[in-house]
């Protein structure tokens, strides 16, 4: 037997285990054997604190931006969050000062860990009648805190600076950063600074906060920041300082060990979300370790709580996502050439539970090579609405081009919809909305003999089939007989169309499980046979549906199969009838067959009423309302050899393609 090499405390028995002092070196427990040692984490202790970038100098609108923040932050839960000046829009008088303050704090206070604020000029500076000589310096430390001071958390010490003292030899000029006067820190506060200092002399990591970045010389050229600078690194621990203002990260480096960074704003001014230059609007997430700390860029609403995910919100995105359009429009129509157009309309209806705001424009494929396809108007629709709330919306398509390429482009629309909840909008996936269209009158070329035998291939793909027009053909009530080929290569154990029309009404062929059934929806009802034997695999199988009147039959291979009484007034609807697949409430394609499917004929009539030799080529005659041998297309239109023009278009994963198997 190999040698064990797991850790001993891992070979011990359990009520040895249960001795183990928890000053003993923590290790990986496990009853496997494993040549894998896993690491441990790091077991010093630390910490993480936030820091707040501007929130003034943009619209007022940025407080929600703060607010979001706040709730970012509060998911993160650090131990303490750090601000950088400019809290309140300031350059104004007693009241509306008073009235930011309040609004600033309302926000600030729904943080879950203590806060601490930097004066900044905004939060200051004084505008307008009565100013006092200190502008809002009394104001700020009534209602915030001291212009500087520190403390201590967890052997670190956070230093903070006031950064708009304004001029020290002329006290009572009007505050203002451009002046360079008003760029240094005055004697008052070094002398508090180097006591400060000398007081955290002992901690681990000191770290600084101001409004203004006085380290910058291209931006404050008469800043006393080398002497600030000096006492900093002398003290032995300072580890970062951190400043605002400039509304633009900005990192300086390392000097002397002192790590320099500026933040952009946390809902204050900036030109537009460009995170690659510098703008936007985050917070900083600062881990404390004794032996260094990082520093990391939040942006604001990237963090995300994840009880958010609920079931039933789940649930009803969904539904959000699967919004289709109901089509009430007929297809395009092009004549021979591949002229034509007309209205594409459609009906939207929102599912769910919450509002929801979608744009639909052309796809930008629909123009290539300044060669338009199509030419689509408007150039863009966009919709509100609210639950179970419907909107109607059209597009006039042309087409102008006179080829006939191996396959028309049809006309595209891209679907972006938000879903809006009451603190933020959920943007969905974006999806394609097909136009259909079809020809008026198929070109010759349509009806030429196929060159090897061709059938309709379906794969697993979840919107597949042909669609034809139930504008194009009537079936009237009373007898009929509904035949294929089919090939089945899986029994798939839902139930999928193989031809079909239902939807609590009409008619259909279907398979489940390789079991076929013929059904019509007859005097509110369903009437339905079913064979009691599964389709053979990877063969070809003749099936005919016939409703007599007074009974379904089905057979197979031109044998009775199933027989069911069935009477009554067949039920009528205006969805499309799919070859290949079923079509659902709103006329798309659903539960497609898996396989193959040849030569479709529907008849008003009986065509069988006894045992009979199928034929592998159906038949036009006067009873046929339809008739697709499925052995070729143009431009993914199927031609109706019945003489009734119901051509059908080939949607989703369906093609046409070279006949698999032995022909009967």
């Amino acid at each position: 037997m190999p040698p064990l090499r797991l850790p001993l405390l891992a070979l011990l028995p359990l009520a040895l285990l249960a001795t183990v002092h928890a000053d003993e070196p923590k290790q990986i427990r496990t009853s496997r054997e494993s040549e894998r040692i896993l690491p441990l984490p790091k077991g010093e202790d630390s910490f993480h604190f936030i820091i707040y970038g501007d929130r003034t100098g943009g619209p007022a609108e940025g407080v929600h931006i703060l607010a979001r923040a706040v709730e970012d932050t509060n998911l993160l839960d650090p131990d303490l969050v750090m601000t950088v000046g400019d809290l309140v829009q300031g350059y104004n008088t007693q009241e509306p000062w008073m009235q930011q303050m309040e609004e600033y704090r309302g926000i600030m206070n729904r943080l879950r860990m203590p806060w601490f604020p930097v004066a900044g000029n905004h939060d200051i500076y004084w505008r307008g009648e009565n100013r006092p000589p200190t502008e809002h310096e009394t104001n700020y430390e009534k209602h915030f805190g001291p212009l500087w001071y520190w403390f201590e958390h967890k052997k670190s010490g956070f230093l903070v600076l006031f950064s708009d003292e304004g001029d020290p030899a002329n006290p009572e000029a009007q505050r203002h950063f451009g002046d360079p006067a008003q760029q240094k820190f005055s004697a008052t506060q070094l002398a508090w600074l180097r006591q400060s200092l000398q007081e955290m002399k002992g901690l681990e990591h000191i770290f600084v906060f101001m409004h203004h970045p006085r380290w910058a010389p291209d931006i404050y050229p008469e800043s006393n920041w080398d002497e600030v600078h000096r006492l900093l690194v002398e003290n032995g621990n300072v580890s970062a300082c951190f400043a605002g203002h400039i509304h633009k990260l900005r990192y300086d480096g390392v000097k002397d060990g002192i790590e320099y960074f500026a933040l952009a704003a946390t809902g204050g001014g900036i030109p537009g979300d460009y995170p690659q230059v510098g703008y936007l609007h985050h917070c900083n997430l600062v881990t404390v370790r004794p032996e260094g700390i990082r520093v990391s860029t939040l942006p604001v609403g990237a963090v995300i709580d994840p009880k958010r995910y609920t079931v039933e919100r789940g649930a009803d995105l969904t539904l959000a996502m699967g919004m289709a359009p109901e089509i009430v429009s007929r297809p395009l129509p092009l004549d021979e050439t591949g002229r034509g157009g007309g209205v594409f309309e459609m009906k939207w209806t929102n599912p769910s539970q919450r509002p929801l705001e979608f744009t639909l424009t052309p796809a930008d494929a629909l123009v290539t090579a300044n060669n338009a396809e199509w030419t689509v108007t408007p150039d863009h629709a966009h919709l509100a609405l609210a639950p179970g709330e419907s909107q109607a919306v059209a597009f006039h398509c042309t087409r102008d081009r006179p080829d006939l390429p191996p396959k028309v482009q049809a006309p595209v629309l891209i679907l972006q919809a938000d879903y809006l909840e009451e603190d933020a909008r959920a943007t969905l996936p974006p999806r394609r909305v097909v136009a259909p269209w079809t020809f008026t009158k198929l070109p010759e070329q349509a009806f030429a003999p196929a060159a090897k035998p061709s059938a309709l291939q379906l794969g697993n793909g979840k919107s597949a089939g042909v669609r034809v027009d139930a504008a194009r053909f009537d079936l009237p009530d009373g007898p009929f007989t509904l035949e294929t080929w089919v090939y089945l290569a899986n029994p798939a154990p839902s139930e999928s169309g193989i031809v079909s029309k239902t939807e609590n009404s009409e008619f259909g062929l279907f398979s489940q499980g390789g079991r076929v059934s013929f059904i019509v929806h007859l005097d509110g009802n369903y009437a339905r046979a079913t064979a009691p034997k599964t389709l053979p695999l990877m063969r070809w199988t003749h099936v005919a549906g016939v409703f007599d009147g007074n009974a379904l039959v089905l057979y197979l291979d031109g044998e009775e199969a199933a027989r069911s009484p069935a009477q009554g007034k067949r039920t009528r609807n205006g969805l499309p009838l799919y070859l290949g697949a079923d079509p659902d409430g709103k006329g798309n394609p659903s539960r497609p067959f898996l396989g193959w499917v040849d030569e479709i004929r529907l008849s008003k009539g009986v065509r069988y009423a006894a045992p009979f030799q199928p034929e592998r080529q159906h038949a036009v005659d006067a009873e046929t309302l339809l008739h697709f041998p499925l052995d070729r297309h143009l431009s993914g239109i199927v031609p109706d050899h019945s003489g009734s023009a119901a051509h059908g278009q080939i949607t989703g994963s369906a093609a046409i393609k070279a006949s698999p198997g032995q022909e009967p």
